[in-house]
């Protein structure tokens, strides 16, 4: 039934559950305090002879954890934990109740797995479960009438945990937890019972508590929020584009042949009919010559087709011109050839 209920209230704590996840990514830290109910106890002698149930009342509680989140949801986590409880009575099977004074003192480490739910909220359920090791430590004056209690024992137990984060913005990768544990000790543990002035073995049978925490988990490691979205850019028109016109001149010559003053004259009345505000002449030769000759020759072509541009009506602030000699050849040849189509100029409008 103890089980039911805690697989119960770990359940209602992890709904609704739907959206976007929002997991621990790296090594974090983890701190709490709260309160632990702890279950009525059973308890006995070893000969049988008196058997009843130890009942407490709840007092203060603490844990501390550090985990690792793998950024998927999972988290693994080793916690350590301290719980204390005040004894309040004995209820004997026999219907007699005896009050006690004194406490007790579980403490132990717990390892855990956990899974953060992904919610559309601005809270983040979580669940976990996990196993460990457990001291129950009885007080020396745990006591009614002079009898008492004391001791020391340990025994396997495991959890199972539901909780909520709500991450703080002004403080990034910090977040306020709220969480619920339920916790059972497997073990029967036998204490030193004093009675008399005689000594002898007492059983104390498994316990079970329900726990109730705030706290706070920080992420070490905080990755930065991610960039916001880029804006939508914003087509440009597409610029006109350029028109090129090309001058071809004979070997080693750079005046101009009536083909050549056909286009120029052409180049210049476009250039004033679709507003252009620059006409770049470029000037160029094939490979035959020297490198040195050929850059002259490519500039007193450029220069040729400027003046006659000039001539034909265009402004002379308008026209810039270049040499490249034998460089960026318009068919690619090797060294000492002639080739008309290298031998040019051309008129790029823009």
């Amino acid at each position: 039934m103890k089980l039911r209920l805690a697989l119960a209230a770990a359940t209602a704590l992890a709904l609704p559950i739907v959206a976007h996840a929002q997991p621990v990514t790296g090594p974090y830290v983890s701190l709490g305090a709260g309160t632990t109910i702890l279950n009525p106890a059973p308890i006995s002698s070893v000969d049988g002879s008196a058997e009843g149930k130890l009942l407490f009342r709840e007092a203060y509680s603490g844990v501390v954890g550090a985990g690792y989140g793998f950024g998927d949801g999972f988290r693994v986590e080793l916690s350590g934990d301290f719980y204390r409880n005040t004894a309040h009575k004995i209820d004997g099977n026999g219907g007699g109740q005896e009050p006690v004074t004194g406490a007790q003192k579980t403490y132990g480490a717990m390892a855990l797995v956990y899974y953060d739910i992904p919610v559309g909220l601005p809270i983040f359920p979580y669940v976990g479960a996990g196993a460990g090791y457990q001291w129950a430590k009885f007080n020396s004056d745990i006591s009614d009438a002079g009898d008492t209690i004391a001791g020391t024992y340990g025994s396997f137990a495991y959890n199972i945990i539901g909780g909520v984060a709500y991450p703080l913005p002004m403080v990034p990768g910090l977040s306020l937890t709220a969480e619920y544990r339920f916790m059972q000790m497997t073990a029967t543990k036998k204490y030193l019972a004093q009675s008399g002035g005689l000594y002898g073995p007492i059983n104390i049978g498994q316990e079970s508590s329900h726990t109730f925490l705030v706290g706070l988990r920080y992420q070490i490691f905080n990755p930065p929020p991610p960039p916001p979205p880029a804006p939508t850019p914003v087509a440009a028109p597409a610029p006109a584009p350029a028109k090129t016109y090309l001058v071809f001149f004979d070997w080693d010559k750079y005046n101009l042949t009536p083909r050549a003053l056909d286009i120029i004259s052409q180049a210049a009345t476009d250039s004033k009919s679709q507003s252009t505000t620059t006409l770049e002449v470029s000037g160029y030769t094939d490979t035959s010559g020297t490198p040195t000759y050929n850059m002259g020759l490519s500039q007193r072509r450029a220069t040729a087709v400027a003046n006659q541009l000039v001539a034909d009506g265009v402004p002379a602030s308008e026209i810039t011109t270049h040499a490249f000699g034998e460089t960026h050849l318009l068919v690619p040849t090797g060294p000492g050839v002639r080739e008309p189509q290298n031998r040019r100029v051309e008129i790029v409008l823009n």
